[in-house]
């Protein structure tokens, strides 16, 4: 692009106000550039890596940076791209190293090494667009050496063998997981790369990567260390090379970025962002208002998980905690009519449906799971309580490799998303079960996997669905909330959805204030227009809007459906009043405002805005999801981080204590407040948010959100919000003002149960200080205590006022 500039300025008459890196087919501004063009000659080792965002891709490429720039006398360079989305997406690691000085400030476009770190990626992105001929080629493969290239798709194929591709492979996940590792494979592709390229010596490399480990992962105890070791010394030897001389190209195809019958402008626009070629895309592709479609998330199958979510029906209580607790919504249930069964794929499954509130003689029960959507995290099985009574560990949900049913799932999601949604008039939303046959309008998120924050939103949006108008901090929240080129944001099969926006990270509850400021004027308007037009809208219509109630969801159709009688009556109308009504009319219906965000945003940033909102006495409903630090940023210590906890900016441990937010709320003494954590207890969680919205004035609720900072096995993160209510650490209550005094303040759990080291030794924010310095971490502990039990005593005095 430099060099096309240069040549441009060089013209007898250059174009002015030029651009570079667009195809404007707009104005025609841009310049065009040779796409060849690469001064990588220069450089020895050019190295495209591919990896799943959290699989250590990233961290072991740095590592391999310091080891060569220390061990050789190379200069070295690492640069890494990846999207916005948390752990669970593409990341590509760009290394280069040679014997010349490296300034080459621009990614690499002539690679002489590719790795491929998640198979599915072959039929998504083009790993050898960037490949020189004789590159070597690095596949991390589910499939025996004897498969491999069946599977590979036929493009790929042709360019390995066109290319003259060096071809190593491994099943990287085989060993992690005999390694006792999970799904991190940095270590295991990180010893294959040293044993690939003969950088260093095998055995001075294996050293190396293990001294880099050890450096890495000590903090989180020796345990982890000799995972690590192991993997190392095992990967050797899962290591093979394929020589694919004698083999043929198959007709295996790539595969869409997006699912068949997605929207043209989804396939058209958004797949070519999703398969990494949106700078290919020219300026009219994009749309002119900046304005882009929500509920776009359905259609893009990320398909990043090798084991799935697998329903046992025989178990099945039909409890809902599995899909209750579901971060990315892609575990469902549904009670339908029996007559839809004639349409049903062969393996599909369902049994009879338990509870009074159905007819089992014509309704039938199906739990579905969307497996391209499923993130692995196995959180759904950990919090199911259904177990066999014969066969140790298995439940009514267990997590098995998806290959052998893939296909055949997809159709079974397919035929489940064509059954009718549950009429929200029929269903008891008051308890888990019924509240989560609701739609959920906010699915398949970028959230990481086993996000701690996310069920709280997907619930959000099931109990107050189209209603809800949402302001959002910017924080993780607003990252896989509001984020290109796909949107979690959805909509009802009427096309109607939550209305939410993002302003700034300082402002959100003024921001939100100010919706729900707006919104009332908006409904105050309506109302004006409403009696001034009685006489051509009509007395009858016009009491029924005025009157009609909409507290319970048959109360909200019936308006509904009034209004939309109005909006027909009004739709055709010339004159300005009519014009104004119709376009106001929805605003006669109720409305739900929510200010969501972080407690980075609630604790710190924002504070000084969320108490005016409290003491504003505005309607609206403030959900605090209560991570206890800088999630979004890397893990920043926040006011919310507790004593003793190590995170950036405390290392060694916070030495102060965590932020007593929802006091500081009760002693404004007009607000409704309620400390939740959904795995403490999924009902009190329910009922909590349900009173908040019912409550007429500002409310707050601080929801308990486990988090990879943490540092914890993500899958026990339901476990560790239930060891922090038992620890006491995280008491459960709810603060209503408008109750009679003696009522107003409910302490809603035990005495604590289990000691705060039964707590806090399970996370690595806590491990990392006892480890470092055991004395520290008992002075930390002891203070902890003593916190705690004066924290009690405050909350049993308020029960007893």
């Amino acid at each position: 692009m430099v060099v096309a500039i240069y040549k441009e300025l060089d013209k007898e008459k250059p174009k002015s106000n030029f651009t570079i890196g667009i195809d404007d087919d707009i104005t025609f501004s841009s310049l065009d550039y040779d796409k060849n063009f690469n001064l990588e000659d220069q450089h020895l080792f050019r190295g495209l890596f591919y990896g799943l965002g959290a699989d250590g891709t990233v961290s072991a490429n740095k590592n391999s940076i310091k080891i060569i720039g220390d061990e050789t006398d190379y200069h070295v360079q690492g640069y890494f791209v990846y999207d916005s989305k948390k752990s669970g997406s593409l990341t590509v690691s760009h290394l280069r190293f040679g014997a010349k000085p490296i300034e080459s400030t621009y990614l690499i476009n002539s690679a002489n090494f590719i790795a491929c770190h998640h198979f599915n990626y072959l039929s998504i992105y083009d790993v050898f667009k960037y490949a020189v001929d004789g590159a070597t080629f690095l596949l991390n493969t589910p499939y025996p050496k004897d498969q491999v290239w069946q599977h590979i798709p036929k493009k790929i194929q042709e360019e390995i063998i066109r290319k003259k591709i060096k071809f190593y492979a491994i099943n990287a996940y085989t060993v992690a997981k005999e390694a006792g590792m999970g799904n991190r494979i940095n270590t295991i592709l990180q010893t294959c790369f040293f044993a690939i390229s003969n950088i260093l010596p095998r055995e001075e490399a294996i050293a190396k990567i293990k001294e880099a480990a050890y450096k890495t992962y000590s903090k989180k105890g020796e345990a982890v260390v000799q995972k690590n070791y192991g993997a190392i010394d095992m990967a050797i030897s899962g290591l093979y090379e394929i020589d694919y001389s004698q083999f043929q190209i198959g007709e295996t195809p790539l595969g869409n970025p997006v699912t068949p019958g997605a929207p043209e402008f989804v396939e058209d626009v958004l797949g070519k962002i999703i398969s990494g070629q949106g700078d290919d895309l020219p300026v009219s592709a994009f749309p002119i208002d900046g304005t882009y479609p929500s509920g776009t998330t359905k259609w893009e199958k990320r398909n990043i998980a090798d084991a799935v979510p697998v329903w046992d029906e025989s178990l099945c209580t039909q409890c809902g905690k599995c899909y209750l607790i579901c971060p990315h919504a892609s575990i469902r249930a549904k009670v339908y009519d029996k007559s839809l069964l004639k349409h049903a794929p062969e393996t599909w499954k369902h049994v009879d449906p338990i509870g009074k509130e159905f007819d089992k003689a014509t309704q039938t029960y199906t739990l579905q799971v969307s497996t391209d959507d499923c993130t692995g995290c196995s959180i759904c099985v950990e919090y199911c309580p259904a177990l066999s009574k014969t066969e140790p560990g298995h439940k009514a949900i267990n997590m098995m490799d998806k290959e052998s049913f893939q296909e055949a799932e997809r159709n079974n999601w397919d035929f489940f998303l064509s059954i009718p949604e549950m009429d929200r008039t029929k269903v008891n939303k008051n308890t888990v079960k019924g509240s989560q046959f609701l739609q959920p309008l906010f699915e398949f998120s970028g959230a990481c996997a086993g996000c701690g924050e996310t069920p709280y939103i997907k619930l959000v949006t099931q109990l107050f669905d189209e209603r809800m108008i949402v302001a959002n901090a910017t924080g993780c929240t607003s990252i896989y909330g509001g984020n290109l080129p796909t949107t979690p944001w959805t909509h009802n099969a009427q096309g109607i959805g939550p209305a939410w926006a993002n302003s700034l990270f300082e402002d959100n509850a003024e921001f939100g204030l100010g919706l729900a400021l707006a919104t009332n004027k908006k409904k105050e308007m309506a109302l004006q227009l409403l009696d001034e037009l009685r006489p051509f809208i009509g007395e009858t219509l016009v009491d029924k809007i005025l009157t009609a109630l909409d507290n319970t969801e048959a109360e909200i159709q019936v308006k509904r459906e009034l209004v939309q009688i109005l909006k027909e009556k009004l739709k055709n109308e010339s004159s300005p009043s009519a014009k104004n009504l119709f376009h106001l009319a929805d605003f006669l219906e109720k409305k739900s405002i929510w200010i969501i965000g972080g407690d980075g945003w609630a604790y710190d940033i924002g504070y000084g805005g969320l108490d005016h909102v409290l003491a504003s006495g505005a309607n609206v409903n403030i959900l605090v999801l209560d991570t206890e630090v800088y999630s979004n940023t890397g893990g920043q210590t926040s006011k919310s981080t507790p004593l003793g906890a190590s995170a950036k900016f405390s290392v060694n441990g916070k030495p102060t204590g965590k932020k007593d937010l929802a006091m500081q709320a009760i002693a404004h003494g007009t607000a409704y407040v309620a400390q939740i954590a959904m795995a403490g207890n999924d009902s009190h969680t329910l009922r909590c948010i349900q009173e908040a919205e019912a409550f007429p004035g500002p409310s707050l609720i601080i929801a308990y959100s486990h988090c990879i900072a943490h540092g914890i096995d993500i899958a026990k993160g339901a476990e560790q919000q239930q060891f922090a209510v038992k620890s006491g650490y995280w008491p459960l209550f709810h603060y209503n003002p408008l109750k009679p005094q003696g009522e107003r303040f409910v302490l809603d759990t035990k005495d604590p149960s289990i000691s705060l080291s039964d707590f806090q030794y399970h996370e690595n924010r806590y491990k990392i200080i006892h480890q470092k310095d055991p004395q520290k971490a008992a002075d930390f502990m002891k203070q902890s205590e003593e916190m705690k039990t004066n924290k009690w005593h405050t909350l049993h005095t308020l029960r007893g006022l």
